[in-house]
């Protein structure tokens, strides 16, 4: 007979391969006794994203001891048709805007609605109470499905829905990009923030060619810009 779960020390965490999701997977990992990860592949420009996160769970394990013995379970779901429904720059090959006083020309109307829709019927499925995600409201691009109003809303209908209790749980949704670095640094030290560093994905371009000192990416980008500038704020913190 298998052991019975404490549902409240498991999580399933949003893991992209980006910077963000990264930081909270070790996060989760601190926090819970247990942390199951789950992706997508929903024709994302960025696609190269998804070789990163598996790098990325393949690297943190070697981190730490207790970081390796509560990783769990790893899912990819697809989620083909998105391109249908959108004509984000984020899903098509076009000139990335990102013009004042409107939402960027990146943002996916939903995305963040499905992924949590479809982690929270994974978690129903196994037993997991907690869901971990990336969003961010404080230095981010004001997508409004990385609102902590949605993020409350969607754990209300999600838990209605599928008359259990889950908790959508947000770590960074009021730090600066900057604090998201400290972050990291406070969770796993130069080791973790190298990793970060080497092998996430967080430009829109999916640029891999090019290394900077805060990762690679085109350093065009809004996804770069953020990363880049949050990055040297945190280095001046150090010095």
């Amino acid at each position: 007979m298998g052991m019975v779960r404490d549902r409240t020390k498991t999580a399933m965490v949003l893991l992209s391969g980006g910077q963000d999701s990264t930081t909270c997977l070790a996060w989760a990992l601190e926090k819970y006794d247990l942390v199951e990860t789950i992706g997508f592949s929903y024709g994302q420009r960025h696609v190269v994203e998804l070789d990163c996160r598996q790098t990325v769970l393949s690297k943190i394990v070697k981190l730490s001891s207790k970081w390796c013995s509560r990783l769990g379970s790893d899912f990819v779901v697809p989620l083909e048709g998105m391109n249908k429904l959108s004509n984000s720059a984020l899903l098509n090959q076009k000139k990335i805007d990102n013009d004042p006083g409107r939402l960027p020309n990146t943002f996916i109307p939903g995305r963040n609605l499905l992924f949590l829709t479809y982690a929270a019927a994974l978690c129903y499925e196994r037993g997991i109470q907690t869901i971990v995600g990336g969003m961010c409201e404080t230095d981010y691009s004001g997508y409004p499905d990385c609102r902590s109003e949605t993020m409350n809303s969607m754990q209300t209908s999600l838990s209605l829905g599928m008359e259990t209790s889950f908790e959508i749980v947000t770590p960074l949704m009021h730090l600066t990009k900057s604090d998201t670095w400290k972050l990291a640094d406070k969770l796993g030290g130069n080791k973790f923030v190298d990793l970060i560093i080497k092998n996430t994905a967080t430009c829109y371009q999916g640029d891999r060619e090019n290394r900077h000192d805060w990762g690679y990416g085109c350093n065009n980008c809004p996804a770069c810009e953020l990363r880049r500038d949050g990055y040297l704020k945190y280095i001046n913190t150090l010095n």
